[in-house]
């Protein structure tokens, strides 16, 4: 696996026109393994939706054995994040890393840059509600699956955090999917979510800063519902929370939403994985989204995976983040997304 996600990259021609990255595996520690053997190709592509112009990489295996091939759509986590799952310092680059496992299986996979991030044009991610980037997913789909190198017949979601609530309204939409994966889900709406991360980010702090907290009588809990009701009782995209502007209208939706029932609408697969060590989703939630799903569910719950997608030795904290981001998310963790969306894929034919 290794070599094929951190292979040697090189620029080559793919078609008349066109540029675009070709990974090989690099020789054997020997290098008598003969000739490199490409692994996958990578073109940066455009679609329209809703009036705005995205950019996104479309990666597919570089042999033409199985086309046209089953697809990904890859779905990233919140903010403005672009096609990688990147924002500043904030690095999770998970996206690519699927992609290059997927596409060695012989899966193509789609990755864009959110509305008003990166190379895509038009929009603003800060006025951008939470249905607008359901919609935004599904012009996607619909510009992979009318790819001549994608079986529309077979074409999936993979969704991180926010991106798993996208996937679930997709699916529960009359978009066809053949399959879900929901990376750190929930099925409980996003007031709950949030009182969930408040309680286990006061676990992580500091006994002294805890008591301190207990001594000046702060009800976070409290003041964290007042900060809801502001924005919930407002109408503007945008909204002053102190001293920070914040997408009022994106929270406002996802305070909203509840997931538990457009996944009683989806009858499809759902693989539903949630690291024993999140402090952003209650583990828990797994058994929640088996309930209220219509279709088969496949749970996972590694023990040491974070929100990151990435493990943690000892107690679980926010402050790791960082250091955790450094390392390639968790190779057991593609593995198995690998083999359960290859198996869902190919019992979709």
């Amino acid at each position: 696996m290794g070599s094929v996600l951190w292979g040697r990259m090189i620029v080559a021609v793919v078609s008349a026109g066109q540029r675009g990255v070709v990974s090989t595996r690099p020789r054997g520690a020997d290098g008598r393994s003969g000739a490199s053997l490409p692994v996958f190709i990578e073109r940066e592509v455009f679609f329209g939706s809703g009036g705005l112009r995205f950019a996104g990489t479309l990666t597919f295996p570089a042999s033409p054995v199985g086309a046209p091939w089953p697809a990904v759509l890859l779905l990233a986590g919140s903010g403005p994040v672009d096609r990688n799952e990147n924002w500043g310092l904030l690095r999770v680059d998970a996206p690519p890393q699927f992609a290059h496992a997927l596409a060695a299986a012989g899966i193509a996979t789609l990755r864009y840059d959110k509305r008003g991030v990166g190379k895509s044009e038009g929009g603003d991610w800060r006025s951008a509600g939470f249905f607008d980037a359901v919609d935004d997913a599904a012009g996607a789909r619909a510009f992979l699956a009318g790819r001549p190198e994608i079986d529309e017949t077979r074409v999936a979601a993979i969704g991180h955090s926010e991106g798993a609530l996208t996937a679930i309204a997709l699916a529960a939409q009359s978009e066809p999917l053949a399959a879900i994966v929901l990376l750190a889900g929930s099925a409980m709406p996003g007031t709950e979510v949030g009182h969930y991360q408040l309680r286990r980010m006061i676990a992580t702090l500091p006994a002294p800063v805890r008591s301190l907290l207990g001594h000046l009588r702060i009800d976070l809990d409290r003041r964290l519902d007042a900060s809801h009701a502001r924005v919930s009782a407002g109408t503007g995209d945008i909204a002053r929370i102190g001293l920070r502007r914040v997408n009022a209208r994106w929270q406002r939706e996802f305070l909203a939403y509840d997931p538990a029932v457009d996944l009683g609408r989806c009858r499809l697969p759902i693989l539903a994985v949630t690291g024993g060590k999140d402090l952003q989703i209650d583990p828990d939630q797994l058994e929640a989204i088996s309930a209220a799903a219509g279709g088969l569910v496949t749970i996972s719950r590694p023990p040491n995976l974070t929100h990151t997608l990435r493990c943690q030795p000892g107690r679980p904290t926010l402050l790791a983040y960082r250091k955790e981001l450094r390392r390639p998310v968790d190779p057991a963790l593609i593995a198995e997304v690998v083999a359960w969306t290859t198996h869902a894929l190919d019992n979709a034919r």
